[in-house]
C-alpha cells in the first residue's frame, strides 16, 4: 500500500498486510542501519507514514523506525501529536524508548513481527505498553510474519560479521 492509499473496499488490511508494509519500509533502510521498518495506519487502514531505521544515516540515536514513523504520522493525522485510533506495524518488537513513545502518542494498536528478547519492551524483556500505572495501554499483537522479519535481521547481522 502506498502512503495515503486506502484498502480495497470491504477488505481492510489484516495484520499480515500491515507487517508486509513494514517489511517494505525495512527494505528501503540505509544499508548502514539495522533494517527495521515501521508504518502507521489510521483506523480505516490508510497508511499515514512509514520509515526505516536511520540512526546511522542521520547520526541520531533516537532515529528508530517507530519514532520516525510516529513523527511523520503526527504531521499528517490532523490531531496534533495524539494518534488515537491508529495502528503501528513494525518488523521488530519495539524497545523501551519506542514503547514509551507509542504510549505517549496514544497509538491504539501495535502489531510487530520478530520478538526481541534482549531489548524488547512490548512483552519480551519488559512490557511497558501494558503497565497499569500508565494512562494509555495499546493493544499488542506480536509474532506476525515472525520468520520473515527475523530473516531480514539475521541476514543483516550475518553480513556484518566476517
Amino acid at each position: 500500500m502506498s502512503p495515503g492509499a486506502a484498502p480495497s473496499p470491504g477488505s481492510p488490511p489484516g495484520d499480515e498486510d500491515l507487517v508486509r508494509a513494514a517489511l517494505a519500509a525495512a527494505a528501503r533502510t540505509d544499508p548502514r542501519d539495522v533494517p527495521v521498518g515501521a508504518v502507521v495506519f489510521d483506523a480505516n487502514g490508510r497508511e499515514l507514514a512509514r520509515a526505516g531505521n536511520a540512526r546511522e544515516a542521520l547520526g541520531d540515536p533516537t532515529a528508530h523506525a517507530e519514532i520516525l514513523a510516529l513523527r511523520r504520522a503526527a504531521q499528517v493525522y490532523g490531531d496534533g501529536w495524539r494518534l488515537e485510533g491508529t495502528t503501528l506495524a513494525v518488523t521488530l518488537e519495539p524497545c523501551t524508548m519506542c514503547a514509551g513513545a507509542l504510549v505517549l502518542a496514544r497509538v491504539r494498536r501495535v502489531v510487530f513481527g520478530a520478538w526481541e528478547p534482549k531489548t524488547g519492551a512490548v512483552g519480551s524483556l519488559w512490557d511497558v505498553v501494558r503497565d497499569r500505572r500508565l494512562n494509555h495501554r495499546p493493544e499488542v499483537r506480536g509474532g506476525v510474519l515472525e520468520a520473515e522479519c527475523a530473516a531480514v535481521l539475521d541476514a543483516f547481522f550475518r553480513a556484518q560479521r566476517p
